[in-house]
């Protein structure tokens, strides 16, 4: 099954200017108000993303940010931050291996997707290990050099800068910090990819629209999916921010990936 997009300029390795396009899913936007697509987006799914996340993954999403969390290799007493933390999955992983002396900032532009993490969180004996801090993954408002790890789950494919974005956290991240993102990308196997994609623009939309009201919402997500470098791209990227030790893991067939690197 073929799906017709439009070509995948965004895992060039170009900055974009204020004046070009970008692409909301396989939607060309200006550059200048891609952000507030995606501020709409996740307004729109907030109360509903983490229900949807375990509807739409078959639970599969929970293994996932674990390995992910586990590959960061976190000490007791480590300084995190969880960018584009949202509901804070990875805040409360990372928090459990950090320990009484360490701390994460679990840092997102959406207010709203924070908000809805945090009745998670104080169910939790870790709300003292995790703070909240809003802004733009693109220009963080911390000091070089301040963070023993960062990661990213989900999320550095909505930015409108994917280079800006990973370079902001290689600036924050200490001399030997390490760096984790965990992302979709697309199946390996050729059968399970025909399966995979009538999952993604057929069900996926219809699960969206019967279970979270917005169909819209639930297409964005498989077209962003197809409009993401793949893996040996994405690593390359990497490493041009600057990142050595780039690894990269295929999950489930290559539904998931996470990527690690290292500050030099």
């Amino acid at each position: 099954m073929n799906y017709s997009m439009p070509p995948n300029q965004d895992s060039k390795h170009s900055l974009k200017k204020p004046g070009e396009d970008t692409y909301f899913g396989f939607r060309k936007v200006p550059v200048r108000e891609k952000a507030g697509y995606v501020l709409r987006h996740f307004n729109t799914i907030a109360l509903k993303y983490d229900f949807m996340n375990t509807i739409l993954s078959l639970g599969l999403h929970y293994l996932w940010k674990r390995l992910s969390v586990k590959a960061l290799v976190l000490k007791p007493g480590d300084l995190v931050i969880d960018v584009c933390g949202g509901t804070a999955d990875l805040s409360i992983l990372a928090a459990r291996a950090v320990g009484g002396r360490g701390r994460v900032v679990l840092y997102d532009i959406n207010r709203a997707m924070m908000e809805g993490g945090r009745p998670k969180v104080a169910r939790t004996l870790l709300a003292k290990r995790i703070l909240y801090v809003q802004g733009d993954a693109e220009c963080m408002c911390f000091l070089e050099g301040s963070f023993d790890a960062a990661m990213v789950g989900f999320g550095i494919r909505n930015l409108t800068n994917m280079e800006k974005g990973l370079a902001e956290m290689y600036r924050v991240l200490k001399p030997g910090g390490k760096m984790m993102c965990l992302e979709f990308s697309l199946p390996t196997s050729s059968w399970f990819r025909l399966l995979y994609d009538f999952y993604s623009f057929h069900l996926m939309p219809l699960a969206g629209r019967l279970l979270a009201g917005t169909r819209e919402a639930y297409l964005y997500l498989p077209e962003s999916i197809r409009k993401f470098p793949q893996p040996d791209v994405f690593a390359a990227m990497l490493k041009g921010t600057g990142f050595s030790a780039v690894e990269y893991q295929r999950l489930t067939n290559g539904i998931a990936v996470i990527y690690t690197g290292v500050k030099a």
